[in-house]
C-alpha cells in the first residue's frame, strides 16, 4: 500500500486574502501558547501543548493568497516512542479560487499511515483544520488550544 499524506480539504466563502491572513494567525485557530512569528517568510515560532506537543515551524513558502508552507525544524511528541517523529516534515496550505468558493488544500507531508503517531495526529489536525481553522473562515472565529 502506498503512504499517502494527511491531507484535508475545506471550501470556504472567504476571498483567499481573507484565508491567507486567517491561516497565518496560529493563535487564532492552533494553539494560544505561541512563541515566535507566523506571518512572514523565515518567520520561526513554536507551538506548545504542554505535556503533549511541542514543535517548532519555519515559514519556508509564503505566496500571498496562493501558498503557506512550514518546515517542522524540532518535534517531541510525548505519546509516542520516536518522540521526534514530526520533524522535517512540511506542513502545507495550497489556496485556490474557483468561481463561487475559495479553496484549502492542507497537507501535512511526512503525516502518513506508516508513522506511530498518524491516527492521534489526524485526529488532531481534523480538530484543528476541519473544526478550528473552518470555523475561524466561516464563521469568525475558531477554537484554538
Amino acid at each position: 500500500m502506498e503512504n499517502q499524506d494527511y491531507t484535508v480539504r475545506l471550501t470556504v466563502q472567504a476571498s483567499p486574502q481573507e484565508v491567507f491572513k486567517q491561516i497565518n494567525r496560529v493563535t487564532a485557530w492552533w494553539t494560544k501558547n505561541l512563541q515566535g512569528d507566523s506571518e512572514k517568510l523565515n518567520d520561526v515560532f513554536t507551538v506548545n501543548f504542554p505535556g503533549m506537543h511541542v514543535s517548532t515551524q519555519k515559514l519556508i513558502e509564503c505566496i500571498p493568497d496562493k501558498k503557506v508552507t512550514w518546515m517542522v525544524t524540532d518535534s517531541h511528541l510525548t505519546f509516542i516512542q520516536r518522540k521526534t517523529e514530526w520533524t522535517d516534515t512540511t506542513i502545507q496550505f495550497d489556496i485556490s479560487r474557483n468561481v463561487k468558493h475559495t479553496e484549502v488544500l492542507f497537507t501535512h507531508k511526512g503525516l502518513n499511515p506508516a508513522i506511530e503517531c498518524y491516527g492521534d495526529c489526524a485526529k488532531g489536525w481534523d480538530y484543528f483544520i476541519k473544526g478550528s481553522l473552518f470555523k475561524l473562515l466561516t464563521e469568525g472565529t475558531g477554537t484554538p488550544e
